[in-house]
């Protein structure tokens, strides 16, 4: 059976497929990297808050607008006055360590300095996450991988054709790793910032 254009099709589709499942792998590395609190307040700290609002819980990103007027204080302004209370209660409740301040308009978060302590205690929870997403990247390598040696065992793709595959597989495999390397360096300058 001559492979011909069908082998190059089932090893492009395998890698472009697998390309993606890799960025997405980064993406949501960077997009948790952003819920880890620096020094500086930022909305991404508590954007994705849940809310109770009318029975269900709703991310904060859509009850309110947030604006940051000094380096450590968050000014969170709920569209509707009357979801304040929950706001309030939700941001309380969170992880942050933070006591909101309420003067009827807008909600206030101050945040305090970072000990030595809490700084390193980060770095090792932006490090694991950082490591979870070279897990996640280095399996989509592994199903991909198997994929194509299915393929070759079915005579749709040939040896060279598979260790070609394989080959490109590996060069994107250790691009994504470094972007998630490169991504962590950065954080963790940040979080180690005074």
């Amino acid at each position: 059976m001559p492979l011909g254009r069908y082998a190059g099709a089932v090893t492009d589709e395998t890698i472009l497929d697998a390309l993606e499942k890799m960025n997405k792998a980064v993406e949501h590395v960077q997009s948790q990297f952003t819920t880890v609190r620096t020094g500086r307040a930022t909305p991404a700290l508590v954007e994705r808050l849940l809310v109770e609002y009318y029975g269900s819980h709703v991310p904060l990103l859509q009850l309110a607008g947030f604006q940051v007027p000094e380096a450590r204080q968050l000014l969170v302004k709920p569209h509707d006055r009357a979801t304040m209370p929950a706001i309030e209660r939700a941001i309380r409740d969170s992880d942050l360590g933070i006591n909101p301040s309420n003067d009827g308009v807008v909600i206030r978060l101050n945040f305090p300095s970072l000990t030595e302590e809490r700084r390193k205690e980060y770095v090792k929870i932006v490090k694991h996450m950082s490591e979870d997403g070279r897990i996640a990247v280095r399996n989509v390598r592994r199903d991909a991988r198997k994929h194509l040696e299915a393929a070759e065992k079915a005579s749709a793709i040939s040896a060279d054709e598979l260790e070609r595959a394989e080959k490109e597989l590996e060069k994107i495999t250790h691009e994504h790793v470094e972007l998630i390397d490169k991504a962590f360096g950065r954080k963790e300058q940040e979080l180690l910032e005074v």
